[in-house]
């Protein structure tokens, strides 16, 4: 448990990729089997665990902190496993933490009634740092800033694997990992993924800029709109079908109505996941309403209904057709669809041109037409993992930009977990039955600032909040920030009526005052 602690608290408190990397490789070298594949499904899937967390850790609390305390505590830290692992009070003479296989294990086999005497023991034996990783552990979500491939590539790099071979391997283990370890060193062969409709590392596309088009010929090329869904791998085999995400995460629970179309396939292809109704593509807000759920019941399937638009094809029945070029592979995807003709599905469209100018022309009309901007794919490029220079290449629409006004701010997590980082604008709107002005909430950035740019903004809120509720500060409504955002949707979720799509500060304004931000009626006026 010390072990993974340390690691937790350095992986919370390093900034860059290249650290995290290296302080997992190191933890995975040294750490013993099971305590490190536990300690990867943490950071990745999440560990087996079905466990009461917030119940059990209220009432722990309860027996030991006044109620009142713990509730403002847990306020200001805006963290559960925070606030308890520093509220906990020692115990005199500890006893030594058990290892992290040992927990997993003591809780994967005990009863439900039985895990808060566990949790008890454990946070007993533990000082404050061990008793954070420790619920942080339970409790599914980490947040130390490691995504699954990161972790993934941690694990490649131990054994001088590429990244995209853990990959292909993957969905076909389980946690602890032995089997992945010791081919990892050597002591075993490759694991066999042969009966798994496994997971195939993605072609990737580099942003296109002025500086590439001198270099391309449009007769080198085919376009294709590019949708504003989620990118996404169909694979399926012998009955069992699976959905990944183009970082390789299953997101098949959330999508029985796709899986079920490919039932009788033996298929790997690549597509985009939308929503679509009567042949209309549905705004991106409509398929959040489906992602990230372990269950989806009858009237979600009814009202979300999702679509799969294929684009590309690796594996086509046992042949392997990621050497082919992409304009035969679009043949074989083309065949195989009228062929198989799942349902809930359909073929990308290519878009005809004879110039890159004509093209432009389409490009400029995406917006008014819904789309987030085209796509360019070489005709004679293979199908290769990763984001290889000059085969693919991305076209997305201008962003838009608002003036907004600060209204809130909130702490950030890692290395900003002292800064105010967590930003939420508004725009003005007439306020009811008044001739006055008011702010209404129309997002949340944590992105766009430069480190200095963020320690101003953290002094101005510091300097300039009015109230606090939690771990969140409401600041006096006279900064503008500048966002740009790719989208805005209707949403019946938000005071305002809207929701952007990806928005970042753009620029701070300072010079800029509050009374001349945009309004609810200009925000409006951009849903396409």
């Amino acid at each position: 448990m010390r072990e993974f602690a340390e690691l937790l608290d350095c992986l919370s408190t390093t900034p860059s990729r290249t650290g995290k990397l290296a302080l997992l490789s190191d933890y995975l070298r040294s750490a013993p089997d099971p305590d490190r594949g536990w300690a990867l499904a943490a950071l990745t899937d999440g560990l087996p665990l079905r466990i009461a967390f917030r119940r059990i850790l209220s009432e722990l609390m309860i027996n030991r902190v006044d109620a009142e305390l713990f509730r403002l505590s847990r306020d200001f830290v805006g963290d559960t496993a925070e606030t308890v692992s520093l509220l906990w009070p020692a115990v005199a003479s500890p006893a030594t933490p058990p290892r992290l296989g040992e927990i997993v294990e003591r809780l994967l086999s005990a009863r439900p009634a039985q895990h808060a005497d566990i949790i008890a023991t454990v946070l007993d034996s533990c000082n404050v740092r061990e008793r954070w990783a420790f619920l942080k552990l339970i409790g599914g979500a980490p947040r130390v800033g490691v995504s699954a491939r990161l972790a993934r590539t941690s694990v490649a790099e131990t054994g001088g694997q590429d990244v995209s071979a853990v990959e292909e391997v993957w969905h076909a283990l389980n946690p602890p990992y032995t089997e992945l370890f010791a081919w990892m060193e050597g002591r075993a062969e490759r694991p066999d993924s042969s009966a798994v409709p496994v997971f195939r590392p993605l072609m990737l596309a580099h942003p296109i800029e002025d500086a590439d088009w001198p270099a391309l010929d449009p007769n080198d090329f085919a376009a294709e709109w590019k949708w504003d869904g989620i990118r996404v791998q169909i694979a399926a085999k012998a009955g069992d079908v699976r959905l990944y995400s183009r970082t390789g995460d299953d997101i098949s629970p959330a999508f029985p109505d796709i899986r079920a179309a490919f039932t009788n396939a033996e298929v790997v292809a690549d597509g985009e996941l939308l929503v679509v109704r009567q042949g209309t593509v549905a705004p991106f807000n409509d398929l959040q309403q489906r992602l990230n759920r372990k269950t989806v019941a009858g009237k979600m399937l009814r009202d979300y209904p999702a679509h799969l638009r294929l684009y590309d094809l690796l594996f086509a029945g046992g042949d392997d057709v990621r050497p082919l070029s992409f304009q035969e592979r679009r043949s074989r995807l083309e065949e195989w669809h009228a062929r198989e003709r799942p349902v809930v599905t359909d073929l990308s469209t290519l878009v005809p041109f004879s110039s890159f100018s004509e093209l432009e022309e389409l490009w400029r009309g995406a917006r008014e037409a819904g789309i987030e901007g085209l796509m360019l794919k070489r005709r004679a490029s293979p199908y290769l993992s990763g984001r290889p220079k000059g085969h693919w290449f991305k076209w997305k629409r201008a962003a838009l930009t608002l003036d907004c006004v600060l209204m809130y701010a909130q702490r950030g997590s890692g290395k900003r977990s002292s800064l105010y980082s967590d930003l939420t604008f508004g725009v003005w709107r007439p306020r009811e039955g008044s001739d006055q002005r008011e702010l209404v909430p129309v997002g949340k950035a944590y992105s766009g600032f430069t480190d200095a740019e963020l320690r101003e903004l953290d002094r101005f809120i510091r300097a300039n909040t009015t109230e606090t509720f939690g771990p969140v500060r409401a600041v006096v409504p006279q900064l503008v920030l500048e966002i740009a955002f790719d989208a805005v949707q209707r949403s019946t979720r938000h005071k305002s009526g809207v929701a952007m799509r990806f928005p970042r500060v753009h620029r701070i304004r300072w010079d800029k005052p509050a009374e001349e931000a945009d309004t609810l009626a200009s925000t409006l006026a951009l849903i396409g």
